[in-house]
Protein backbone atom coordinates (compact mmCIF):
# COMPACT_ATOMS: atom_id res chain seq x y z
CA UNK A 1 0.00 0.00 0.00
CA UNK A 2 1.06 3.45 -0.66
CA UNK A 3 0.21 6.73 1.05
CA UNK A 4 0.69 8.43 -2.33
CA UNK A 5 -2.25 5.62 -4.25
CA UNK A 6 -4.62 7.24 -1.72
CA UNK A 7 -4.13 10.62 -2.16
CA UNK A 8 -4.25 10.58 -5.81
CA UNK A 9 -7.44 8.21 -6.31
CA UNK A 10 -8.99 10.27 -3.55
CA UNK A 11 -8.26 13.17 -5.31
CA UNK A 12 -9.44 11.38 -8.61
CA UNK A 13 -12.58 10.02 -6.82
CA UNK A 14 -13.85 13.68 -6.41
CA UNK A 15 -13.18 14.99 -9.85
CA UNK A 16 -10.52 14.14 -13.16
CA UNK A 17 -7.52 15.89 -13.23
CA UNK A 18 -4.22 15.80 -15.34
CA UNK A 19 -0.77 14.99 -13.05
CA UNK A 20 0.13 18.66 -13.36
CA UNK A 21 -2.97 19.59 -11.78
CA UNK A 22 -2.93 16.73 -9.02
CA UNK A 23 0.42 18.30 -8.42
CA UNK A 24 -0.73 21.91 -7.82
CA UNK A 25 -3.81 20.59 -5.82
CA UNK A 26 -0.64 18.81 -3.92
CA UNK A 27 0.95 22.23 -3.41
CA UNK A 28 -2.46 24.18 -2.79
CA UNK A 29 -3.40 21.51 0.30
CA UNK A 30 0.44 21.73 1.43
CA UNK A 31 0.18 17.95 1.95
CA UNK A 32 3.91 17.30 1.57
CA UNK A 33 4.03 18.88 5.29
CA UNK A 34 1.86 15.89 6.34
CA UNK A 35 2.59 13.05 4.07
CA UNK A 36 5.85 12.19 2.64
CA UNK A 37 4.99 13.00 -1.53
CA UNK A 38 7.20 14.68 -4.33
CA UNK A 39 6.40 15.93 -7.63
CA UNK A 40 8.01 13.45 -9.34
CA UNK A 41 6.58 10.69 -7.18
CA UNK A 42 2.89 11.99 -7.93
CA UNK A 43 3.35 11.70 -11.93
CA UNK A 44 5.09 8.43 -11.34
CA UNK A 45 2.12 7.09 -9.50
CA UNK A 46 -0.52 8.48 -12.54
CA UNK A 47 1.60 6.40 -14.64
CA UNK A 48 1.59 3.16 -12.37
CA UNK A 49 -2.07 3.56 -11.35
CA UNK A 50 -3.14 4.17 -14.96
CA UNK A 51 -0.92 0.75 -16.06
CA UNK A 52 -2.43 -1.33 -13.27
CA UNK A 53 -6.18 0.02 -15.12
CA UNK A 54 -7.25 2.01 -11.63
CA UNK A 55 -7.05 5.61 -13.79
CA UNK A 56 -7.76 6.16 -17.22
CA UNK A 57 -6.16 9.36 -19.15
CA UNK A 58 -7.83 11.08 -22.08
CA UNK A 59 -5.69 13.03 -24.18
CA UNK A 60 -7.74 16.81 -23.86
CA UNK A 61 -6.74 20.32 -25.69
CA UNK A 62 -8.08 23.87 -24.51
CA UNK A 63 -7.66 26.39 -26.95
CA UNK A 64 -3.96 26.51 -27.74
CA UNK A 65 -2.63 25.54 -25.08
CA UNK A 66 -0.98 21.90 -25.13
CA UNK A 67 -2.11 18.75 -25.44
CA UNK A 68 -2.96 17.37 -21.93
CA UNK A 69 -3.86 14.04 -20.08
CA UNK A 70 -6.94 13.85 -17.70
CA UNK A 71 -7.26 11.09 -15.59
CA UNK A 72 -10.31 9.93 -13.74
CA UNK A 73 -11.04 7.14 -11.43
CA UNK A 74 -12.22 3.78 -12.73
CA UNK A 75 -14.64 1.76 -11.34
CA UNK A 76 -11.43 -0.91 -10.07
CA UNK A 77 -9.66 2.37 -8.99
CA UNK A 78 -13.12 3.35 -7.29
CA UNK A 79 -12.84 -0.37 -5.27
CA UNK A 80 -9.06 0.11 -4.61
CA UNK A 81 -9.78 3.19 -3.41
CA UNK A 82 -12.31 1.88 -0.70
CA UNK A 83 -10.24 -1.51 -0.12
CA UNK A 84 -6.98 1.31 0.80
CA UNK A 85 -9.25 3.55 2.97
CA UNK A 86 -10.37 0.53 4.99
CA UNK A 87 -7.03 -1.09 4.78
CA UNK A 88 -5.47 2.34 6.60
CA UNK A 89 -8.01 2.75 8.98
CA UNK A 90 -7.94 -0.26 10.21
CA UNK A 91 -3.84 -0.56 10.90
CA UNK A 92 -1.86 0.58 13.43
CA UNK A 93 -0.89 4.28 13.57
CA UNK A 94 2.40 5.20 13.53
CA UNK A 95 4.02 8.56 13.92
CA UNK A 96 7.71 8.43 12.36
CA UNK A 97 9.57 11.68 12.96
CA UNK A 98 12.75 12.16 11.43
CA UNK A 99 14.27 14.22 13.98
CA UNK A 100 13.69 10.94 16.45
CA UNK A 101 17.28 9.56 14.79
CA UNK A 102 18.96 12.83 16.39
CA UNK A 103 17.07 12.59 19.66
CA UNK A 104 18.15 8.94 20.28
CA UNK A 105 21.70 9.13 19.55
CA UNK A 106 22.07 12.77 21.30
CA UNK A 107 24.40 10.92 23.63
CA UNK A 108 27.18 10.81 20.75
CA UNK A 109 27.97 13.77 20.63
CA UNK A 110 29.44 16.81 22.93
CA UNK A 111 27.40 18.67 25.46
CA UNK A 112 27.75 21.91 23.40
CA UNK A 113 26.56 19.78 20.16
CA UNK A 114 23.49 18.20 21.60
CA UNK A 115 22.65 21.46 22.85
CA UNK A 116 23.34 22.82 19.27
CA UNK A 117 20.69 19.91 17.84
CA UNK A 118 18.37 20.65 20.02
CA UNK A 119 17.97 23.96 19.54
CA UNK A 120 17.92 23.27 15.46
CA UNK A 121 14.78 20.92 16.33
CA UNK A 122 12.89 23.54 18.40
CA UNK A 123 13.55 26.50 16.16
CA UNK A 124 11.96 23.98 13.08
CA UNK A 125 9.20 23.20 15.50
CA UNK A 126 8.31 27.23 16.02
CA UNK A 127 8.80 27.17 12.37
CA UNK A 128 6.27 24.75 11.97
CA UNK A 129 3.64 25.83 14.63
CA UNK A 130 3.81 29.26 12.66
CA UNK A 131 2.92 28.62 9.42
CA UNK A 132 0.65 25.71 10.92
CA UNK A 133 -0.95 28.71 12.84
CA UNK A 134 -0.90 30.97 10.17
CA UNK A 135 -2.50 28.28 7.54
CA UNK A 136 -5.32 27.34 9.79
CA UNK A 137 -6.34 30.65 10.80
CA UNK A 138 -6.76 31.42 7.23
CA UNK A 139 -8.39 28.07 6.10
CA UNK A 140 -10.84 28.85 9.21
CA UNK A 141 -11.90 32.02 7.45
CA UNK A 142 -12.98 30.12 3.82
CA UNK A 143 -16.40 28.72 3.28
CA UNK A 144 -14.90 26.29 0.69
CA UNK A 145 -12.33 24.15 3.08
CA UNK A 146 -13.76 20.90 4.00
CA UNK A 147 -14.09 19.92 7.76
CA UNK A 148 -12.12 17.29 7.31
CA UNK A 149 -9.01 19.64 6.13
CA UNK A 150 -9.23 21.67 8.97
CA UNK A 151 -9.08 18.83 11.13
CA UNK A 152 -6.07 17.43 9.97
CA UNK A 153 -4.64 21.05 9.99
CA UNK A 154 -5.85 20.96 14.11
CA UNK A 155 -4.11 17.61 14.61
CA UNK A 156 -1.19 19.04 13.09
CA UNK A 157 -1.08 22.09 15.54
CA UNK A 158 -1.61 19.88 18.64
CA UNK A 159 1.20 17.89 17.86
CA UNK A 160 3.59 20.49 17.37
CA UNK A 161 2.62 21.79 20.90
CA UNK A 162 2.74 18.73 22.00
CA UNK A 163 6.94 18.20 20.62
CA UNK A 164 7.29 21.54 22.27
CA UNK A 165 6.18 20.69 25.19
CA UNK A 166 8.43 17.44 25.11
CA UNK A 167 11.45 18.76 23.58
CA UNK A 168 11.24 21.40 26.49
CA UNK A 169 11.75 18.57 28.87
CA UNK A 170 14.91 17.52 26.80
CA UNK A 171 16.33 20.97 26.54
CA UNK A 172 18.74 21.42 29.70
CA UNK A 173 18.08 23.87 32.11
CA UNK A 174 18.92 27.13 32.95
Amino acid sequence: MSTIDLIVLGMLKKQPLSAYELQKLVDYRHISHWVKISTPSIYKKVLQLEEKGYISGQPERTGKMPEKTVYSLTAAGDLEFERLMLEVACQPINIFLDFNAVIVNLAGLSAEKQSFCLAGIEDNLKILKSYIQENLWLKEKSADIPATGLAVLRQQLALAETLEKWLADLLPKT
